[in-house]
């Protein structure tokens, strides 16, 4: 990267990063174009070489964001030659020491998240996981022999489920604790054969069954 394009991608965070300041402190339909400006300290010229309008830095932050936690991810040591060495056990994806982490940074930007939900037509259904996917997700349903022609199904199946119950948990405004969200996407996921794994929700269940 050189010079000049180092300075346009630091432009680029100082607008995402004083976007998102302002967001956790007023709606975002209140937020002008002026505001970003004078909290990014650049000028208005500046925000329309790098957007249209302020649903284009929206787009943006979210992305910038997403870069964020899956670089955090990455420094967890969660990459595609991770994924590929580690064994069958490390592959399950659905387990508390990953999904924790994320429901966490989930939780610490929900207003941004609660915006992708309430303007779909902006983002669609784009999520996070794109790049993950290639890292991180398809070596590990390699790992348990799916097939390259069913490994795009199997990947929506489970993501689709467990975004659903992200999805209704941001619309709660990330109220329930993040365990017992860990546990019901636990419970509720399948699991590959000789790997079924109680949460402790159902370990509560069976509990209270044999009472």
């Amino acid at each position: 990267m050189n010079k000049n394009e180092s300075k346009y991608f630091n432009t680029a965070r100082l607008m995402d990063e004083a976007f998102l300041q302002l967001l956790a402190k007023k709606d975002y339909e209140y937020i002008t174009v002026k505001e970003i400006c004078l909290k990014a300290g650049v000028n208005r010229s500046t925000f329309y070489l790098h957007y249209e309008s302020v649903d284009d830095l929206l787009r943006e932050s979210v992305s910038y964001i997403e870069r964020s936690f899956y670089e955090k991810f990455g420094a967890a040591g969660l990459n595609r030659i991770d994924m590929k060495s580690a064994g069958k056990e490390d592959a399950l994806l659905i387990e508390p020491k990953y999904l924790k982490p994320y429901l966490e940074f989930i939780k610490e930007n929900k207003d941004v998240y609660k915006l992708t939900i309430t303007k779909r037509d902006l983002f669609g259904s784009v999520t996070a996981f794109n790049k993950m996917y290639g890292d991180i997700f398809e070596p590990a349903l390699e790992k348990f022999g799916v097939s390259e022609e069913d490994k795009p199904y199997v990947f929506a199946y489970y993501m689709k489920g467990v975004l659903a119950i992200i999805t209704t948990w941001i619309e709660f405004n990330c109220v329930r604790p993040i365990d017992e969200i860990t546990d019901l996407i636990i419970k509720l996921t399948p699991r590959p054969k000789g790997f079924e794994k109680t949460s402790g929700i159902t370990e509560k269940a069976d509990e209270n069954e044999r009472k």
